[in-house]
């Protein structure tokens, strides 16, 4: 286990995902705590998560929580649903730094829905994991939900082909329209990035939920409750891929980054 070096106000928040689908996460965090360093890792070569077993999934999240405390961060975001919804329970046991999980945002969707239809789309990880069966399962009396498979969209958008996703769009969304779904939660970090093709895909009434802008706010209070909020300068950011860096790079082009600077890395 890594010694967890002395953490302050000043040190940087570490995020990992199974990619760079993360970023959409990491985006959120960016801009309501722009003062705040981070380290961002895409664990891209084990890529997509939500196809591996339970135990796999949390020796990653080992292996990729003990990289970044290596690097001396004071808090670690799981960008990822199916790590958050697998492992963060083993990484809160066994290390002492804060944690922060993200899951499909399916209770503002239950609370706010008008048909009393909700659509989720999500990884098989994610969708067959403990907590999302005993999140949703709080709603199903009252609501119907509806999931949907989103297989092969994290591979495509981690090659950077994200247009290529509409024809499988059409096909996921299609039974979601046809129920009559009033809102969409997405429930894999790497589907914000898909949010324009499923905008012209999806009628213009239906909402599409990320979990994004809560898990900012959640690392805002824990850094508050903490005292580890940095006040001072803009934050600077490091981003390491085991994947192609590239079109790591070329990701964070579409995405207003508040830095004093920005560095990149293979690991």
């Amino acid at each position: 286990m890594t010694k967890i070096h002395h953490i302050s106000a000043a040190s940087p928040i570490g995020v990992f995902d199974s990619g760079l689908g993360g970023l959409s996460i990491w985006k959120e965090i960016n801009q309501l705590l722009p003062n705040e360093h981070t380290i961002y890792l895409a664990d891209s070569k084990n890529a997509p998560y939500g196809e591996k077993s339970k135990q796999q999934i949390i020796d990653f999240s080992i292996k990729n929580t003990e990289y970044l405390l290596s690097k001396g961060c004071k808090m670690i975001v799981v960008a990822c649903n199916t790590a958050t919804t697998n492992a963060i329970k083993v990484l809160r046991a066994n290390y002492s730094v804060p944690f922060i999980g993200i899951e499909p945002a399916i209770k503002p969707a239950a609370l706010q829905t008008k048909t009393n239809k909700i659509g989720v789309l999500a990884t098989k990880g994610t969708l067959s994991s403990e907590l999302f069966i005993s999140t949703s399962e709080q709603f199903r009396a009252s609501r119907d939900i509806i999931e949907v498979e989103g297989k092969g969209l994290v591979a495509l958008i981690e090659a950077g082909e994200i247009a290529a996703t509409k024809p499988l769009l059409e096909e996921y969304l299609k039974p979601l329209i046809n129920e009559g779904v009033d809102y969409i939660v997405l429930g894999c970090s790497h589907y914000p990035f898909l949010i324009p093709i499923i905008k012209s895909i999806v009628p213009t009434h239906v909402r599409i939920i990320d979990s994004g802008e809560a898990v900012a706010k959640q690392t805002k209070n824990i850094l508050e409750q903490h005292q580890l909020l940095n006040e001072t300068n803009l934050g600077n950011h490091v981003f390491y891929t085991n994947g192609n860096l590239p079109l790591l790079q070329s990701f964070l082009k579409q995405i207003d980054i508040k830095s004093e600077a920005v560095y990149f890395s293979n690991f």
